[in-house]
């Protein structure tokens, strides 16, 4: 029996296959199947639509990430004016904002509905890049107004009045009481 030789190499694509015919085998027959071109043209626009669709969801993640923020500042406003309800008409006074907004025992500051037992903020939002970037708050005696800033990332705006250096990165955001 003499050994047959194989004319096509294992990085040929199409499918070589020894058909039984009549009780023979037929010589090699060539089934159609994708070429290793084909396959490399369908691969490379496969990575360019992935590639493409990496930067369409970073500018989505930044979108979220200032919505968040926004967000964030709405409930530490919403915290801050149920403590200026209860503590004598008056805000939170401080350069930064307590990790848990409760109410201040200072009779002669807050009145004596600011009690301790009452919780306004359990746990004061932080930016959801932090430590990269954070919030900013201000409120001085004898506590009428307050500032609080965000550092957004798709805006281009100038800094808020009164924001300066609170924020890790330049502020661009600001929401102040009503």
């Amino acid at each position: 029996m003499t050994k047959k030789y194989f004319p096509f190499t294992i990085f040929h694509l199409p499918i070589l296959r020894n058909k039984m015919e009549n009780g023979r085998f037929r010589k090699w027959k060539i089934e159609r199947a994708f070429t290793l071109i084909e396959l490399l043209v369908v691969i490379s626009i496969i990575g360019i639509l992935i590639g493409l669709s990496v930067f369409g969801l970073q500018n989505a993640r930044q979108t979220s990430r200032d919505a968040k923020r926004k967000a964030d500042l709405e409930t530490i406003r919403s915290g801050l004016e149920m403590f200026k309800a209860d503590c004598n008409n008056k805000y939170y006074i401080g350069t930064s904002l307590p990790a848990i907004l409760r109410g201040i025992p200072p009779v002669a500051t807050y009145g004596a509905g600011c009690l301790a037992a009452n919780i306004y903020i359990s746990a004061t939002p932080v930016d959801p890049t932090s430590p990269s970037r954070s919030y900013g708050y201000s409120s001085v005696a004898p506590g009428t107004n307050y500032i609080l800033c965000a550092a957004l990332e798709q805006s281009t705006a100038a800094i808020p009045a009164g924001c300066a250096n609170k924020c890790v990165v330049a502020c661009n955001y600001s929401v102040t009481n009503p």
